[in-house]
């Protein structure tokens, strides 16, 4: 994963998993996102791969991350907009955002287009409810 803040609050995310990738530098944009202290939504229209399974060091050191930055994580980021056309795929993220919000502390929210997923991400950032019209 990869992030991008440069129009932050909105924080694009790109999941790749090329040769050589560095997730020592991924954990280190988003901890450096979290430390400016302003709530932020991330955007991705990239899912992660099917079938990619992180390797137990991977995971080790995703869970303590995560745990050290528990609170964080919780307090700034108001969701992860997935962008999905495909209606079948969005259905099938659904029962996935259940998990990955008790394991993130934050929902996904899946919308069809990126004009739909930027007017969830204003509204999120306005303080107004999370809603997802995309099912």
């Amino acid at each position: 994963m990869s992030m991008n803040s440069a129009n932050f609050p909105f924080v694009w995310m790109s999941f790749s998993h090329e040769p050589g990738h560095d997730h020592e530098e991924d954990f280190a944009a988003f901890e450096a996102t979290l430390q400016r202290g302003e709530p932020f939504v991330i955007l991705t229209d990239s899912a992660p791969e099917e079938g990619h399974e992180h390797s137990p060091a991977e995971k080790k050191r995703t869970a303590l991350w995560m745990k050290k930055h528990k609170t964080e994580l919780r307090k700034l980021v108001l969701a992860m907009i997935l962008i999905e056309s495909n209606s079948a795929k969005r259905l099938g993220f659904k029962a996935f955002a259940v998990l990955f919000a008790k394991f993130w502390g934050y929902p996904l929210l899946l919308a069809s287009s990126r004009d739909e997923a930027m007017e969830i991400a204003k509204g999120l950032l306005s303080g107004q409810s999370a809603s997802t019209p995309a099912s």
